[in-house]
């Protein structure tokens, strides 16, 4: 029997870890730069937690969850998205007592059972940051400059930022009474599959990617309409504030979409997402987000405001140029041993070298000389040195370099190793 992967979930091997190492230093290192903590939590959790937080009527619970009850019969769910988890750990950690504002973030799998596609997997990650106890328009900036340092960092350029306010719970009531009187008479034009989203919950289907229900829905009600004065000025206040921050950052263009209302129940007010320009897809999304300022509450804590994001790292990395990250997959010295006390030499080297941050591995002894250059080549090395009986007994070294096809002979100590290794680049 053969086996293989589960559909819709990836094996990483040796030739794509550059690229995920790559991603994974640049998000924690931006997180860090903006005062952001990391954060893990188990990969699954309580199915009634992402009900309540994430909604009852979302596409995510009613038919993307992996649930399961385990041997004490409770029901479990291997956890779709992150944030609900965060908001849990958040909680239970009695980081409400903390000074405002906690700010979070997380790398992590995430689980889904839908249709695999690019971009798409049933086992995905996802970089994500949290912000907690501030309820200002800046707090909804800072996660969106975040994101787009992020994305500017791993030199993804020619983006789209999409923003709408979506209001309040309070404020929605009033806009689903006018959104349902525009759309009762053209549910039938629906397809089945929005028809069905339609019953659960009408306003889930402003984020059906169909385009002959986004046709319908060109004239409907928005939520933006229909905002309370708080949430106006939260808005007003936002978009002057993004309007002089998005200058910062070339070939980011930024557009108010008032049909944007994210898939999850747990939004409220101000939501984002980030796409490349030169994408007509409709879940070309890389980063999107928004403020929750309820859910804390709704499963069980104080009343506590809170926005973040989540980026798909695969979507990501699809959008990345190689260029970006290609120099990281290398091994920097090759130490090739051709005697007896050449290999116990170059154990001996090789590991002060690793003790110095130096990328050194020694090839076979058993293989011949032109073998072993041909393995050089394969594996990238920058540099590569022979030891054999007449470098032992001379203490002189030739250390070559692959790229530039330089030979220098040095004497045979550490610090002329490391100096010359630094000159090569």
């Amino acid at each position: 029997m053969n086996f293989k992967a589960i559909r819709g979930t990836n094996d990483h091997i040796p030739e794509d870890m550059a690229a995920w190492n790559f991603v994974e230093s640049v998000a924690r290192n931006t997180a860090a730069m903006f005062g952001y903590k990391e954060i893990s939590t188990p990969i699954f959790e309580q199915t009634a937690l992402f009900k309540r937080a994430v909604g009852e009527g979302t596409d995510v619970v009613q038919k993307e969850m992996y649930n399961f009850n385990d041997l004490g019969g409770n029901e479990l769910t291997l956890r779709p998205e992150g944030t609900a988890s965060v908001c849990r750990a958040f909680i239970e950690h009695g980081m409400h007592n903390k000074p405002y504002p906690v700010r979070l973030f997380y790398i992590a799998p995430m689980f889904r059972h839908e249709r695999p596609q690019s971009g798409r997997l049933r086992q995905h990650h996802q970089f994500g940051v949290e912000i907690f106890g501030d309820k200002s328009a800046e707090t909804d900036l800072e996660i969106i400059l975040l994101g787009l340092t992020y994305l500017d960092n791993l030199g993804i350029k020619d983006l789209k930022l999409k923003v709408n306010s979506i209001g309040t719970s309070k404020t929605r009531i009033e806009f689903k009474k006018s959104f349902e009187n525009y759309m009762n008479p053209l549910v039938s034009r629906l397809s089945e599959k929005d028809q069905k989203k339609y019953q659960l919950n009408p306003i889930r289907i402003l984020d059906s990617k169909e385009s002959a229900t986004q046709d319908l829905l060109a004239d409907s009600p928005k939520p933006i309409d229909f905002l309370d004065e708080d949430s106006k000025d939260h808005w007003g206040k936002f978009v002057i504030l993004l309007e002089e921050s998005i200058k910062m950052f070339k070939g980011v263009e930024f557009e108010i979409d008032k049909g944007l209302v994210r898939g999850l129940d747990y939004y409220s007010k101000t939501v984002f997402e980030i796409q490349p320009k030169n994408s007509n897809k409709a879940q070309s999304s890389i980063l999107s987000g928004g403020r929750y300022d309820n859910l804390v509450e709704n499963i069980g804590g104080p009343d506590t405001p809170a926005a973040g994001f989540g980026s798909g790292i695969e979507r990501v990395i699809l959008n990345m140029n190689e260029k970006e990250y290609e120099d990281l997959d290398f091994t920097q010295l090759l130490i090739i041993p051709a005697s007896e006390e050449g290999l116990i030499l170059s154990i001996k080297i090789a590991q002060q070298l690793r003790n110095k941050k130096i990328s050194t591995s020694i090839c076979s002894s058993d293989r011949s000389f032109k073998a072993q250059m041909r393995y050089a080549n394969q594996i990238n090395a920058k540099n590569v040195i022979v030891l054999g009986n007449k470098e032992v007994e001379s203490n002189k070294i030739s250390i070559k370099n692959l790229s530039s096809k330089i030979e220098k002979t040095i004497d045979l100590t550490l610090e002329n190793i490391l100096s010359t290794l630094d000159s090569n680049g």
